[in-house]
């Protein structure tokens, strides 16, 4: 697919952990992404706007309104856009059950693929013990996430001046942290047995910012990544085949494929 040519057509598309509202945000490449596709379901799976930064100090460039504009358009058009808060926009969980702008809000769904699996779909943070138990050290651990994302951010505009795609430096620098990676997996592995307790074949999350499908105990664990280190989405084809979309990729290199993982 030329990400130039007329939009692609998938079932369903899981995006979150956008963070409009931050200067990490990647909203020029969600853009690209949202205008090069379609689809019939088109869930928002958190941290949609980053409240925490945006009542430290107000950053919201034409970029980020024309994302919110384009999603208002896709739900005008008959898309159905559901939006499931994270944390960072926890205060649109009062007024889940209303719609806004054709957008339903929801605590959390349970989504029938086109095969007829049912897949559970939440933010996630309810299943991350620094957020639900020590806010406090969220918080500071969000200050430095900030920083790292700077620093990623500076980091590219040298990359792309010598001619090299997007690269995430934080997303590598998260991999190779060993808490990081002890984090992520009983992240991972709390989330699948939610889906599990809940009689589900899968679940569909986001928040911790690193795009994965894989089976965790015959529960299929799916995480749609990020729009501020990854540019990742995950989509349903009309199949009922899960992917994930490396938009990063496919924006820089102007590739005539995607680049996806393998489907499920």
């Amino acid at each position: 697919m030329n990400i130039h040519s007329g939009p692609v057509r998938y079932r369903t598309i899981w995006i979150s952990d956008i963070h409009l509202g931050t200067r990490g945000c990647k909203a020029e490449f969600l853009l690209s992404f949202l205008r090069a596709t379609e689809s019939d379901h088109l869930f928002l799976v958190g941290d949609i706007v980053d409240g925490w930064r945006l009542r430290r100090s107000w950053y919201w460039p034409q970029a980020h309104n024309d994302v919110v504009q384009k999603l208002l358009r896709k739900a005008r058009k008959g898309t159905r856009v559901i939006y499931v808060p994270g944390n960072h926009d926890e205060a649109l969980r009062d007024y889940v059950d209303n719609h806004f702008g054709g957008v339903e809000v929801v605590t959390n769904w349970v989504h029938p693929l086109a095969d007829g699996r049912r897949f559970l779909v939440l933010h996630g943070d309810e299943f991350d013990g620094v957020v639900r138990y020590a806010r406090w050290l969220a918080f500071l651990g969000d200050h430095a996430y900030t920083f790292a994302l700077s620093l990623n951010h500076w980091f590219n505009v040298a990359r792309r001046r010598l001619g090299y795609p997007y690269w995430s430096l934080s997303a590598y620098l998260k991999e190779k942290v060993k808490n990081a990676v002890e984090y992520i997996s009983s992240f991972e592995n709390a989330v699948a047995d939610e889906a599990r307790r809940r009689g589900v074949d899968g679940v569909v999350c986001g928040h911790i910012h690193k795009a994965e499908i894989r089976d965790i105990g015959g529960i299929a664990y799916c995480n749609d990544g990020d729009w501020v280190e990854s540019c990742t989405a995950l989509v349903e084809t009309l199949e009922g085949r899960l992917e994930i979309v490396h938009w990063a990729r496919e924006h820089d290199r102007h590739l005539g494929q995607k680049v996806l993982e393998p489907a499920w």
